[in-house]
């Protein structure tokens, strides 16, 4: 169901508590405007303690790529 919040005077929005609480958006919490083709999205930015460890799944492939990565930089600066 569609939420409707008003830009007050000092260009400002509240965003409805049904939202809020729904997508676990907190006071002090950063958001971000995001346009579309459509117009606009509103995303909660996670904090950095909750991006902590998010690369653990792919720890294995990030270790391999980098060291490809190394790998190919030694071989360019050999040149």
């Amino acid at each position: 169901m569609p939420e409707t919040a008003t830009v007050t005077s000092n260009n400002m929005i509240n965003i409805p508590a049904s939202i809020r609480k729904k997508y676990g958006i907190k006071a002090g919490d950063k958001v971000i405007f995001i346009e579309t083709d459509h117009g606009l999205e509103l995303v909660r930015v996670p904090t950095l303690d909750e991006l902590f460890g998010s690369g653990r799944a792919d720890r294995d492939k990030l270790i391999r790529a980098v060291r490809e990565l190394e790998a190919e930089h030694r071989g360019e600066a050999a040149r």
